[in-house]
């Protein structure tokens, strides 16, 4: 079963049990891979559909500091039910020691010496990390370690 068939059934099964919460965070996020499908023209793949719902958890995130810091518990406490159930459907984050293996061996696939080769490490990164580390987490790790 394929992620998005997994988000479909899960929008009927929160239909069913009455969970409003749950089926229109979801129906958002099928909208927003319906959207995606309709501006690239083309079948969105399983990358596709978790780069979509990282977008949509660091979207939350930054709503959520936003009404705390103006003073919208209520208003944060929504958003973080929505992340909540957005980071249900992402793959098991890399721990840190996995994260620092992968920045040496990509450093060393793309042959970086210093920080400015920063951009082709960040190019063999992103496709193998997608949807398992927080990109501004693996930066900051390439940087440490090609400052190094």
């Amino acid at each position: 079963m394929t992620l998005r068939e997994q988000i479909n059934d899960d929008v009927k099964s929160a239909m069913r049990s009455g969970d409003t919460a749950r089926r229109d965070t979801l129906r958002l996020l099928l909208a927003a891979l319906k959207q995606r499908e309709v501006d690239e023209r083309k079948e969105l793949t399983e990358a596709d559909v978790l780069a979509i719902i990282e977008k949509m958890i660091k979207q939350r995130r930054d709503s959520i500091s936003q009404f705390e810091q103006g003073g919208r518990q209520d208003l944060a406490d929504k958003e973080k039910q929505e992340l909540a159930l957005l980071q249900a459907y992402m793959p098991q984050a890399m721990s840190d020691d996995e994260l620092a293996t992968a920045v040496i061996a990509a450093i060393a696939e793309a042959g970086a010496q210093s920080p400015a080769d920063m951009g082709k490490v960040m190019a063999v990164l992103k496709p193998k990390l997608a949807g398992r580390a927080d990109m501004s987490k693996v930066s900051a790790a390439v940087k440490t370690q090609l400052t190094k």
